[in-house]
């Protein structure tokens, strides 16, 4: 009776283990698809980097020249700035200081040159007015 207590528990033990085994695997795996997902993600959010000497110049419209207004040197990243931009201004209005803050750096730090720049930076003092005012 005591040798088949004894095979049971290991039998218990090894299934444990297996199962354990099982569940790592999958999380490792997982872990990299997830991981995966984000470098993709991220590559698809930087900017493209021209070659060096391959870069077109940029032609400044009268309109630019006009307003002041820098003339944008990467276009094709114009939407994830618009989309940072109105997101920062939507915190902003929802009554969100600092997030509005961290969204506008955001911006600038990812685009420095970016059209919205002057704008960013306007609003990030009248936040930070707001921020200090509460």
């Amino acid at each position: 009776m005591q040798t088949m207590g004894w095979i049971i528990l290991v039998a218990i033990t090894a299934v444990l283990a297996f199962g354990g085994w099982l569940l790592r695997k999958r999380w490792v795996e997982r872990s990299r698809a997830a991981s995966a997902r984000e470098a993709e993600f991220m590559a698809k959010l930087a900017p493209a980097q021209p070659a060096a000497g391959l870069a077109a110049p940029v032609a400044a419209s009268p309109v630019a020249a006009a307003s002041g207004a820098a003339p944008l040197k990467d276009t094709g990243s114009l939407p994830q700035q618009k989309l940072l931009f109105e997101a920062a201004a939507k915190a902003a209005d929802a009554g969100e200081p600092v997030l509005s803050i961290q969204l506008y750096a955001r911006l600038l730090a990812r685009y420095p040159d970016s059209g919205f720049a002057g704008q960013v930076r306007a609003a990030v003092e009248t936040q930070k007015k707001r921020l200090a005012k509460s």
